[in-house]
């Protein structure tokens, strides 16, 4: 992004800028003892984070938050959490099964799609409700539909592995217009044969962002 200087911070200046956010005006002993240090051990740190314009201070009065660098420290939060901490447990369905089996394994679980499986446990392709409504519209009999039928195949399917960025899964989620992504792990390069480790949707992201309002994004980094 132009103009964005991404300062980065350690983890200390962080717990200092949250500190600061929720408390503010705070003093610098006031600060020391939220993290049991003296205030000499701050020094650094609190100079840092007033010249990068995240904090400010008055005499008498102490520091406070200014969130002026917000974007470039949320940049920076979302560049360093992968896939493998934010993914969430994947639904997954046989390819023998009919699409209204599919319906109902989406309607137990409360998810919004569902991925396909062979008889080895690797993926083949997934359904999501707007398949199954096409199908619907049609007045076909789910039950006489095999599941394979109704599905987006393997060979279209847009994927992502667990040590990508989240940037990189919501670039594809918004350029291919999707609202989920299987989570795979390469079994066969030659084959492009995957095992599905978890799902990131929608869902997934909204919960990120509330979380990183909230300051709890230091969770996805454990």
């Amino acid at each position: 992004m132009k103009g964005v200087r991404i300062i980065s911070l350690s983890n200390r200046q962080k717990r200092i800028a949250e500190i600061v956010r929720l408390e503010g005006p705070i003093t610098g002993e006031h600060i020391a003892e939220h993290l049991h240090v003296t205030r000499a051990a701050l020094r650094s740190d609190l100079a840092i984070l007033v010249m990068g314009g995240i904090l400010d201070a008055r005499p008498k009065v102490g520091y406070f938050y200014t969130g002026k660098n917000t974007i470039g420290m949320l940049m920076e939060e979302i560049s360093s959490i992968s896939i493998q901490n934010l993914q969430s447990v994947p639904v997954a369905l046989g390819q023998d099964k009919s699409a209204y089996e599919a319906v109902i394994t989406m309607f137990l679980e409360d998810v919004g799609t569902v991925f396909i499986i062979d008889d080895t446990g690797l993926l083949v392709g997934v359904v999501s409700r707007k398949d199954l409504l096409k199908v619907s519209i049609n007045n076909a009999d789910l039950h006489n539909i095999p599941v394979v039928m109704v599905m987006t195949p393997l060979s279209k399917l847009i994927v992502i592995s667990p040590e990508e960025s989240v940037a990189t899964a919501a670039r594809k989620i918004i350029d291919n217009e999707i609202d989920c992504l299987p989570v795979v792990r390469m079994v066969n390069s030659g084959k492009r044969s995957y095992e599905v480790v978890g799902r990131i949707t929608k869902t997934n992201f909204t919960r990120l962002l509330v979380d990183l309002a909230e300051g709890k994004g230091g969770n996805y980094n454990k």
